[in-house]
C-alpha cells in the first residue's frame, strides 16, 4: 500500500476500498445502511439505533455495511436511517426506534415489502 500524502490520495483510497470486496462479498451487493448521527440524531437516540441495527443484522446473518453519517436535513424525524438494497434506490425512514428498526430489517430488507414511514428524498444518496 502506498503512503497517503494528500487529501486526494485519501479520497482515492476510500473509493478503491468501496470498490473492493468486503468480507468476500462485493460492496455493491451488500445492503447499505446509514444512520444520521448529527447532534439532533444522537440526541434522539441514533447511537442506540445504530448499535441495534449492527446486532440485529449480525443475528439475522444479513450482509450489510452499516455506517454513520451527518445531518440528513429532517431534524423533526430523527433518528433517521437510509437503507439501500443492492440494485435499488435508497430509502430514508424517519422516527426510527428499536421496534421500527426491527420492522425495517424484517419487512423491508429481508422480505422486500414496502413499509410506512418513508421520508421523500430529493437526492440520490447521503454523501459519506
Amino acid at each position: 500500500m502506498s503512503k497517503v500524502k494528500s487529501f486526494t490520495d485519501l479520497k482515492n483510497l476510500k473509493s478503491e476500498y468501496h470498490k473492493k470486496q468486503i468480507f468476500g462479498t462485493p460492496a455493491e451487493s451488500l445492503v447499505q445502511i446509514k444512520v444520521g448521527m448529527a447532534t439532533c440524531g444522537i440526541a434522539s437516540g441514533a447511537k442506540e439505533i445504530k448499535k441495534f441495527l449492527i446486532e440485529e443484522c449480525e443475528h439475522q446473518a444479513i450482509d450489510a455495511e452499516i455506517k454513520q453519517t451527518g445531518c440528513l436535513g429532517y431534524c423533526y424525524a430523527e433518528p433517521m436511517v437510509e437503507v439501500q438494497l443492492p440494485d435499488s434506490e435508497p430509502v430514508v425512514f424517519g422516527y426510527v426506534d428499536k421496534k421500527r428498526a426491527k420492522s425495517i430489517i424484517e419487512n423491508y430488507i429481508i422480505q422486500g415489502e414496502e413499509i410506512e414511514g418513508e421520508i421523500p428524498i430529493s437526492f440520490k444518496t447521503i454523501n459519506d
